[in-house]
């Protein structure tokens, strides 16, 4: 298993991934699923903007994929990046995730990221965990901010001084 940047061709494994969590997961607070037509369009796009779109191949498998992009539109935040980072279901747990968050970490700073914020649902102790082992600190918390499967969910921010 290898972390390399997108190309067009890993649009229906991304897809896949991102419809899982859709479907399945608190991880992703939207209901619609895509396709790799979306997904193809989605990674032109991003690079386009200069953001890496990096993924985790495992003999020509997408196993997981992580990305940056700003975090909110205004100018005062252009040295401040929000990321994300999806490993497929029966890959979770093994190392990926990691693997893919110390490369986008180091496309960060090589970037001239100053900060990486993290928004993770406050049940997901798995990205939780990870997150911290990286040098991520928790600044806030935001209850009952999205709903999901019914419920309401509250919204964990992370972030990491680069």
């Amino acid at each position: 298993m290898h972390i390399r940047d997108a190309h067009s061709t890993d649009a229906a494994g991304i897809a896949e991934i991102y419809n899982d969590a859709v479907l399945n997961t608190t991880a992703i607070w939207n209901d619609a699923t895509v396709d790799e037509a979306d997904r193809a369009e989605w990674i032109a796009g991003r690079q386009g903007s200069g953001f890496p779109v990096l993924v985790a191949d495992d003999g020509g498998e997408v196993v997981g994929y992580a990305t940056y992009g700003d975090f909110r539109p205004h100018d005062g935040f252009r040295h401040t990046v929000e990321h994300s980072v999806y490993v497929r279901g029966d890959q979770r747990g093994s190392g990926i995730g990691r693997q893919l968050m110390m490369h986008l970490v180091d496309a960060a700073r090589e970037n001239g990221v100053h900060v990486m914020v993290a928004a993770i649902e406050s049940g997901n102790t798995g990205s939780l965990r990870l997150h911290e082992k990286l040098g991520f600190v928790e600044t806030g918390r935001m209850p009952e901010v999205g709903t999901k499967f019914g419920r309401w969910l509250d919204l964990v921010l992370l972030q990491l001084m680069l």
